[in-house]
């Protein structure tokens, strides 16, 4: 695996998102296109951010959830049922750049895949954008990107 560089095993067609994407955007085009984060780009394409599930979930936790269910209090729960339908309708209106990291751990084409592997797993990331001179996202390398490698190389 040495040898290898990212850009031997990123996939090319990385699917991004706009900062001013809503939290409802981001979550249609996870589960549409079965992925689990997604790098936040500007209008040019470079690298500001990333977002995942993680982070929808995690601010998710401030919203109001009910929690409990007794049948002698069902009006009370019926109303909080509401309020919590409103309270998730108001969070999927909530802009990307309000939870995204922007702190992106980044790899070049040309960084061979091990450095690439250190830095996945000392910054427990599942993702890693590759990006150009400019910042423009080329690519992208997941977990199962790296797995994928090693098997076709194995079978070399």
């Amino acid at each position: 695996m040495t040898d290898l560089l990212a850009k031997n095993i990123m996939t090319s067609d990385v699917v991004t998102i706009s900062a001013d994407a809503t939290i409802g955007e981001l979550s249609k085009i996870l589960l549409e296109k079965k992925i689990s984060g997604v790098p936040v780009v500007d209008k040019e394409g470079k690298l500001i951010g990333i977002v995942s599930e993680a982070d929808i979930i995690r601010e998710n936790i401030k919203v109001r959830f009910p929690f409990y269910f007794d049948p002698l209090m069902f009006s009370g729960f019926v109303g909080d049922f509401e309020n919590y339908s409103e309270d998730i309708k108001e969070y999927l209106k909530t802009m990307v750049a309000e939870i995204m990291n922007q702190h992106v751990k980044t790899v070049k084409p040309a960084t061979p895949v091990s450095e690439t592997v250190d830095i996945m797993l000392s910054n427990r990331i599942n993702r890693i954008p590759v990006v150009d001179e400019n910042k423009k996202v080329v690519g992208i390398i997941t977990r199962a990107d790296i797995i994928k490698s090693m098997i076709e190389t194995k079978s070399l």
